[in-house]
């Protein structure tokens, strides 16, 4: 009897992982991962079942059902508003443009001022000044928030808007900021705050869902003025880190219509998290003399395109001339390796800028399996030398560049959900090239001859690296 209930057992654990292997054929996105999925869910279902139904989904079920009710209330108010933006519309000749419009689902918004912000002073001073001059409301997200003197101050001045009667909303992510405290967020509820964490694993439907994260960072005030790009809520962001030391990142302060599109991505979150679809004002602001035009790309795992990918390889292709990424995670799939290579090859300065020292070991060994075929094409790659780099900014010839939350590795373009401004200006785009000037001039460039001659065990464990890549 118990021989059989043991043999019924194995039967039945082999025909789930045969069934999960042609889910995994007709879901998976990238053969190498269908591939990978198919042979250990066949050959060794015990483990392997587990281990695809916890990271192996590709698309976040749940909140795609959540986005697809037509009938919601969230449905019907964005039909409401979206036409409050024709006025502000810009004309997309280009179709470079209309391309990133059409993977963005939003509209390139004239009437907008976009502001680099460099580095954590500054970061923050703009941000708290805008929290200190709310008047209706406060959306605040982050992918991390530490209960630190940073966490502190930024609790302090959302208290401070509460009790000056600003509505604020406090979204985290609830694995980035997994350890964040009990009493810090009892203290922002005791003061009127709404807070709710952001979880992909949702009701028991949608338990196994673990691997998703959100990695926006988003911040609004009063629907007019809107904060996005590298920094979390922490003190290494401001250098203050031991290990790490100088933190090089970039953020972007944006007003005007396209403010709008960061409320909207912060609302659908929001509207996943609670269950509730709060108040805002939909109305375009417009406050700046020399405006600038905007797309907001939100992108994650429900979207029916990856659009964080098809962001990135639309920008490699569209440079003539240059074409200079920052990442800290640089792990990009097939694809976006092999337009980066086809770039140069056409003459593209085309160029890479990484830490020097890693804060992610494995990520930061797996760049090394392909950065050799990458340099011998022509590919120049840059390793920052003061401290840790952590912006994630492209430039694309002198014509256009863009600030997100976007690395380009495989859980930016397929886990996670992201926000990315593409702005097509070329008076931006040069403050950005000066900006990149400034940090490539405190690298160091990595030779082709530096990568070959790298001992054995190096490529060795670098390759061994490189094929966890689809679930870093």
């Amino acid at each position: 009897m118990a021989s059989g209930l043991i043999g019924l057992a194995i039967f039945l654990v082999h025909l789930l992982g045969v069934l999960s292997a042609i889910l995994a054929l007709l879901s998976s996105r990238t053969s190498q991962g269908a591939v990978a999925w198919i042979i250990s869910l066949v050959t060794f279902p015990y483990l392997a079942v587990p281990a695809y139904w916890i990271f192996g989904r590709p698309r976040f079920y749940g909140y795609v059902l959540s986005r697809g009710e037509r009938d919601t209330v969230l449905r019907r108010i964005l039909v409401r508003y979206r036409p409050c933006l024709e006025p502000f519309q810009a004309d997309a000749r280009n179709p470079d443009v209309r391309a990133i419009e059409k993977l963005a689902m939003m509209p390139l918004t004239s009437g907008n001022q976009a502001e680099l912000l460099i580095d954590g002073k500054e970061t923050f001073d703009s941000i708290f000044d805008g929290i200190d001059a709310a008047e209706e409301y406060v959306l605040v997200q982050f992918f991390i928030v530490r209960h630190d003197a940073l966490g502190h101050q930024l609790k302090e001045h959302l208290l401070r808007a509460a009790e000056r009667g600003v509505r604020v909303y406090f979204l985290f992510d609830d694995m980035g900021s997994r350890k964040l405290s009990e009493g810090y967020l009892r203290e922002l509820k005791k003061g009127g705050i709404e807070v709710h964490p952001f979880r992909s694993s949702r009701g028991f439907k949608h338990r196994f869902q673990l691997n998703f994260r959100n990695h926006r960072k988003i911040l609004v005030v009063d629907g007019g003025e809107g904060w996005l790009g590298g920094f979390n809520v922490g003190v290494e962001y401001l250098g203050q880190h031991p290990r790490h030391g100088p933190w090089r990142d970039t953020h972007l302060k944006l007003t005007g219509p396209s403010v709008l599109g960061l409320q909207e991505a912060f609302w659908e979150d929001w509207h996943w998290a609670t269950g509730e679809v709060i108040n805002l004002c939909w109305e375009p602001r417009i406050t700046c003399e020399e405006c600038q035009n905007v797309i907001i790309v939100p992108s994650g795992p429900a979207d029916r395109q990856e659009t964080a990918s098809l962001l990135v390889q639309h920008a490699i292709h569209s440079a003539h001339e240059r074409l200079w990424v920052t990442s800290p995670y640089f792990v990009p799939d097939q694809g976006v390796q092999d337009a980066l290579r086809l770039a140069a090859m056409r003459g593209v300065d085309v160029r890479i800028m990484m830490p020097e020292h890693p804060d992610h070991l494995l990520i930061y060994l797996s760049a090394f399996s392909f950065l050799p075929d990458m340099v011998r094409a022509g590919v120049k790659v840059f390793r920052y030398q003061p401290g840790f780099l952590h912006q994630k900014v492209i430039l694309v010839d002198d014509i256009a560049a863009t600030v997100g939350t976007v690395n380009l590795d495989n859980r930016s373009f397929r886990l996670n959900f992201e926000i990315t401004a593409y702005i097509p200006d070329r008076r931006f785009a040069a403050e950005v090239c000066q900006m990149l000037e400034r940090d490539f001039a405190v690298c160091r460039q990595i030779s082709y001859d530096e990568l070959q001659h790298r001992p054995l065990w190096s490529k060795l464990v670098s390759r061994a690296a490189y094929l966890t890549a689809p679930i870093q």
